[in-house]
């Protein structure tokens, strides 16, 4: 295949009119190109890069953008530019130097002919790009980060893209009706229960904040979302993204930070929200399963909170509400990230609540099954089998290439293997079930798991301590 050429330009009229006499491929031939100043960037695909670069110096959007990149390449098509604007939006999010001012509806991960080598060639692109400054990282390093796992730039699969549209159609049917509405989306671990509560908010954001000029994306199964109909009804919607776990919240709201259209205080603790003065037109809470019920919190403080913020709800302490009563009181319209199998700690909502969540969501057909698995390549068949042979389950044995599982009588000899599975992926980690005293907790310099001449402690970071330096 013939190498790709990245050419760097002005972004200026001047330039993109001097384009009819420099390459006939700039007015008709598939291309990808970038765009970008020194804090922002845009990604784009297109078959006409004159006509394309003059609607972009008309936008109000893009007019402070001053450097201008394409991918010229002889074998490129439609389908392969498509993927390329795709992989670049992705790693260019997940990288962080520059904020990427695409909406996220036309991501794309789809197949095509002989994609695995064009697949090849993207590493040469990256690398064209990364020498002229676009990128600060290496593509391992970035799709290891957090940014980049949960960037809203994600290609769905098609039962979380349909799950999102689904979600959609309801909450303007809810708006037209002007009635409340609750929508469960359950899922396994690795089904991307975050990933989809993170694309939603943005696909709901960049629609309110769509101009007159704005073309969707032709291709997106959520092109027929972004009219002036559609965002004059969601412009204005107060939206609130619930993350119950406080390493997690941390990790979002950063992402946040650094997204067009998102915003760090839109990612809250329960607490939060039912402190808050103002009600939510919308609340998504993702890992329902862990809101709690009344039990002792894991602060003095934080006791005192759930008393006042129940009196403050409901008139008096009632011991009986839980987080889910407060995300109720506080919103119009709410979804719920759910797996009930996942809720093990004594204060985590009831098995009951969550049944009862579920039968509700299910009566209005606004509940949702996401069944790809995503973090485990194997798959849903891989997932089943262990939770099979977890729980004692009567299952036939089943055999998964490429996985290895090894059983240690030597403790040495596994943390040493771990140690070399680091070095390789930069994604092993040592864990261990709570069975042993957190002696660390009242005296730092002692261990709390020794077991030969091994000592262990447990990690001494609450919030994200699995990047922490020690986590390994």
């Amino acid at each position: 295949m013939t190498d790709s050429e990245v050419r760097s330009f002005s972004f200026d009229s001047q330039q993109v009119d001097a384009f009819r006499n420099d390459d006939a491929r700039l007015t008709n031939w598939p291309v990808v190109y970038t765009l970008n100043d020194r804090k922002q960037v845009y990604v784009g695909e297109t078959i006409n890069a004159v006509a394309r670069m003059r609607q972009h110096l008309d936008s109000p959007a893009k007019q402070g953008l001053t450097c201008m990149r394409i991918v010229l390449n002889e074998r490129f098509n439609k389908s392969v530019c498509l993927d390329l604007e795709s992989h670049l939006i992705r790693l260019l999010s997940g990288d962080g130097a520059l904020e990427v001012i695409n909406r996220n509806e036309g991501i794309t991960d789809a197949e095509y002919f002989d994609r695995a080598s064009y697949l090849r060639r993207f590493d040469d692109v990256f690398d064209q790009l990364r020498e002229e400054g676009l990128f600060t990282r290496p593509v391992a390093e970035i799709e290891n980060s957090d940014l980049f796992k949960y960037s809203p730039f994600k290609a769905l699969n098609p039962d979380q893209a349909l799950a999102v549209h689904d979600i959609v159609d309801g909450i303007l049917e809810a708006l037209d009706k002007e009635e409340a509405s609750t929508s469960v989306i359950s899922g396994e671990p690795g089904t991307g229960k975050t990933i989809v509560a993170v694309f939603l908010i943005k696909l709901l954001r960049d629609i309110a904040s769509m101009s007159d000029n704005d073309e969707p994306d032709r291709d997106s199964v959520f092109a027929d979302l972004f009219t002036p109909d559609v965002r004059d009804r969601f412009n204005g919607l107060r939206i609130g993204f619930v993350v119950p776990q406080q390493s997690l919240r941390k990790t979002v709201r950063n992402v946040f930070k650094r997204t067009p259209a998102l915003a760090a205080p839109m990612v809250v603790s329960p607490f939060d929200v039912g402190a808050d003065e103002e009600e939510y037109d919308l609340l998504i809470v993702d890992e329902a399963h862990r809101l709690t019920q009344r039990s002792n919190q894991a602060s003095g403080p934080q006791n005192t909170k759930y008393r006042e913020i129940t009196e403050k709800l409901f008139g008096f302490d009632d011991t009986s509400r839980t987080q889910l009563d407060w995300i109720k009181a506080k919103s119009r319209h709410r979804i719920f990230m759910l797996d009930a199998a996942q809720s093990i700690r004594p204060g985590d909502l009831p098995q009951a609540l969550l049944s009862d969540l579920e039968l509700e969501a299910q009566a209005f057909r606004r509940k949702f099954r996401l069944r790809t698995q995503m973090r485990v390549h194997a798959g849903e068949n891989y997932i089943g089998y262990i939770d099979d042979i977890v729980h004692a389950r009567p299952t036939e044995r089943k055999s998964f290439r490429d996985y290895e599982l090894c059983l240690y009588t030597d403790l040495p000899e596994m943390i040493r293997a771990v140690h070399r599975r680091e070095e390789e992926s930069g994604l092993s980690r040592i864990l261990a079930g709570y069975a042993w005293p957190w002696r660390t907790k009242k005296d730092p310099s002692d261990f709390d798991i020794v077991i030969g001449d091994v000592k262990l402690r447990w990690n001494g970071r609450l919030v994200d301590w699995v990047n922490s330096p020690t986590s390994l």
